[in-house]
């Protein structure tokens, strides 16, 4: 028997009561009086709306002893990512692996497995296969829809994906950056209900107005907190809190519950918050989530007041599965499932040809931006030497590539400015949406070795200094080259010495390097990326060249 002050959602009350739990289950709520301030407080868990777990750099069982701790209870989890890597297996992998802890992840359908066909990806996710996943009770709904190009044309594999979820009676995730007006409208026409991806609070209006739920994220590199918050006061029942893509050290610090105090120190109600964190999740999926009513699963967790929500106590289905910052769930070890099957490589496989000698080269160079998942393009005079391209590392234009990891083929080659490095390479396997190896670095030297480093680690986040005998550092992911299932308190303190390392050493500005290395692959985000088959226009969905030279 639990008595506390306890939050009423729906009512919008608050009153000091005992809690009966019985069977996993809520059997009696009862009011004893009045709120008593300084007194804990009950409320329903926190609910991530939007992440995959793969991001995390942790399989489901060590994602769930860091997120309870910070009072999160269930997730809307997109196992896109490992789809990407072993197709239907990998879903069903993520299933399994979440069937060993309490916590509620509910996964989707991938929807765009491959993401689109301009990259190699290790599996494809048909019609067929959605419709397999759809039938089972462990996937809710139809994960984001990408490639919001074929819903506005129709194309008919992506409208029968769509067509399959509305026939199960599972809600759409959406995925359009800067889609507006019109083409919103069509988009939201085809069954889509969300998205995650509005970069302005203009866009977000736009698509709210339209009755679309707007996800607010703020993931260890992409963050529209502060530019959509404002929508929360007027759109309170189409607001939720997501994190999209979170690496293990801000994990480690904080989950839903920082976007709560963060809305509160804004000035939000209480009540807008805490049903954009906790109960509009639970009701558009309808999550098999408690939200503190008799009759329901004992999901609920205290907290020392309602400023500072410090959470005491997490509760799943009447289990304590944290108290006082400390996880009671058991650290699982998993089977490593992988796909990679490419060779290590040379320092000549980077190298790139000016396609003119004795005059300028132009060339298209990706912009990366601090915190935002979308890039600009920039036409920039390109460094020669000896013939080739090489980075500018004064100018911090830099050598980006992406490697083949499932079959041997050529590296792909392109420069981008703002990391900022000024030594040495950054590589990972982690590359949305496909997975392929992605680098950045100041010498084809360094790139290589910190590929090599992947390749021979079958997956991983490398990072080494300028020389052969420079420090190199490896986090090693065996889990599909993208999850580990060492405890995540040692991944998120690895995490943290190569984030260090790269950022202090190597001399990185950005605020995730690692993270936003991994989007730089990331083709259906405006404006230019490079995929394992070249650079690519997120706009125009079309292949460009690196070198522009005059006709």
């Amino acid at each position: 028997m639990l008595t506390a002050n306890i939050l009423n959602l729906f009512d919008q009350t608050i009153y000091y009561g005992t809690i009966a739990v019985e069977n996993g289950r809520i059997r009696q709520l009862t009011q004893l009086g009045p709120e008593r301030p300084g007194e804990p407080y009950v409320l329903p868990g926190f609910v991530d709306a939007h992440v995959h777990v793969e991001s995390s750099l942790l399989t489901p069982p060590q994602f769930a002893r860091l997120a309870v701790v910070h009072g999160t209870v269930a997730t809307v989890s997109d196992p896109h990512e490992i789809g990407n890597v072993l197709g239907v297996a990998g879903v069903k992998y993520m299933i399994e692996e979440a069937r060993r802890v309490p916590f509620k992840f509910m996964f989707g359908a991938p929807s765009c497995v491959p993401a689109t066909i301009f990259e190699t990806a290790g599996a494809t996710i048909s019609p067929q296969d959605v419709r397999e996943l759809l039938a089972m009770k462990e996937i809710g709904y139809l994960a984001e829809v990408m490639n919001f190009p074929g819903v506005l044309h129709q194309d008919p594999d992506m409208m029968a994906k769509i067509s399959l979820a509305n026939a199960f009676n599972k809600p759409v995730d959406g995925h359009a950056p800067g889609l507006t007006g019109d083409d919103a409208q069509r988009y939201i026409d085809a069954g889509i209900t969300t998205d995650h991806e509005c970069f302005t609070y203009e866009e977000g209006l736009d698509k709210a107005r339209r009755g679309m739920n707007i996800l607010i994220r703020e993931g260890s590199a992409a963050r529209n907190f502060e530019a959509l918050i404002p929508l929360l006061a007027e759109f309170p029942a189409q607001i939720m809190f997501c994190s999209d893509d979170k690496h293990p050290d801000t994990l480690a610090e904080g989950h839903i519950n920082q976007l709560v105090v963060r809305a509160l120190g804004k000035g939000h109600s209480l009540w807008h918050v805490l049903r954009a964190a906790c109960l509009n999740p639970v009701l558009h999926y309808r999550m098999p989530v408690g939200l503190l009513r008799e009759g329901d699963p004992a999901d609920y967790i205290v907290v020392n007041n309602l400023n500072e929500f410090k959470v005491q106590q997490t509760v799943i289905n009447g289990e304590v599965v944290a108290e006082n910052g400390q996880s009671t769930i058991s650290d699982l070890r998993s089977e490593h499932v992988n796909q990679f099957s490419c060779s290590p490589k040379k320092p000549e496989d980077f190298a790139v040809k000016a396609a003119v000698l004795d005059e300028p080269v132009l060339i298209r160079v990706i912009e990366a931006l601090d915190g935002q998942l979308i890039t600009n393009e920039l036409h920039l005079e390109a460094k020669v030497e000896n013939g080739q391209l090489v980075p500018d590392v004064e100018g911090d234009m830099l050598k980006l590539v992406v490697v083949n990891r499932y079959q041997d083929t050529p590296p792909a080659v392109a420069f981008i400015k703002n990391f900022g490095l000024t030594s040495g390479a950054l590589a990972s396997s982690v590359g949305h949406d496909s997975h392929n190896i992605t680098a950045v670095g100041c010498d084809d030297e360094s790139i290589c070795r910190a590929v090599n480093l992947i390749i021979e680690a079958r997956g991983g986040l490398s990072a080494v200094g300028r020389g052969p005998d420079a420090e190199s550092m490896l986090l090693p992911l065996p889990v599909a080259g993208l999850m580990s299932d060492t405890d995540g308190y040692t991944i998120a303190e690895q995490y943290t010495k190569l984030d260090q390392y790269a950022k202090y050493r190597l001399k990185s500005t950005l605020l995730a390097p690692f993270m936003t290395l991994s989007f730089m692959a990331l083709l259906v985000i405006p404006k230019v990326k490079l995929s394992d088959l070249g650079l690519f226009d997120g706009k125009t969905f079309n292949f460009v060249p690196l070198q522009i030279v005059k006709s």
